[in-house]
């Protein structure tokens, strides 16, 4: 079912590379990553990406979400502590509302915050999670954005949310050891935006 890669496809420790002949066999390769708990993830190739990408998205419910890295005056990165988990804010984009609208919502609903500022798109990021026996695949649309360090922080507890801090430098390197690992491409990419902007 899966071809010889070439000699050139050199894959991290506990990662697995398959050339996927047919998009269909897409769901072959979910099930194989799910069966090897040691497998932290697979490099799948195919000559057509977009037909991959659709075969893979079929066998999921897509949620759109949006959220921030949001610094203060002080160049601090807002974190939120969740379910044992460092996290930054974002939530699930309503019905006919706009994602930068949704993104500001979130971010002022989960920390507690007034006049959070909308500064630019970073990045989106993709996972997946199971929930009430159906497969969810959540695409999260991540900007760059301003608050007042000095208004008190207050963690939304109905969504779970035990903390909110502003975190310096060291606490962005504590993020990125013991948050989710799908964040580090969005606060790598904040930590470039800022460097560009000092």
């Amino acid at each position: 079912m899966f071809g010889e890669l070439p000699n050139f496809i050199d894959t991290p420790a506990n990662w697995l590379a398959m050339r996927m002949d047919d998009a269909e066999e897409l769901a072959a390769i979910a099930r194989n990553l799910a069966q090897r708990p040691g497998l932290a993830g697979i490099f799948v190739f195919h000559h057509d990406v977009e037909a991959a990408w659709n075969a893979f998205k079929a066998g999921y419910k897509l949620v759109h979400a949006a959220g921030g890295a949001v610094s203060d005056e002080q160049g601090r990165l807002l974190a939120i502590h969740r379910l044992g988990m460092w996290d930054l804010p974002k939530g699930k984009v309503e019905k006919d509302e706009s994602i930068e609208a949704a993104a500001v919502r979130e971010v002022e609903e989960e920390c507690g915050l007034i006049g959070v500022e909308l500064q630019e798109p970073l990045c989106e990021t993709w996972h997946t999670y199971e929930r009430n026996g159906r497969q969810h695949l959540k695409c999260t649309h991540w900007f760059r954005m301003r608050a007042d360090g000095e208004q008190a922080l207050v963690p939304q507890k109905e969504e779970d949310i035990q903390e909110a801090r502003w975190m310096d430098a060291e606490g962005v390197f504590l993020l990125k050891r013991e948050g989710w690992p799908s964040l580090l491409p969005v606060v790598n990419a904040w930590e470039a935006a800022t460097r560009d902007q000092a």
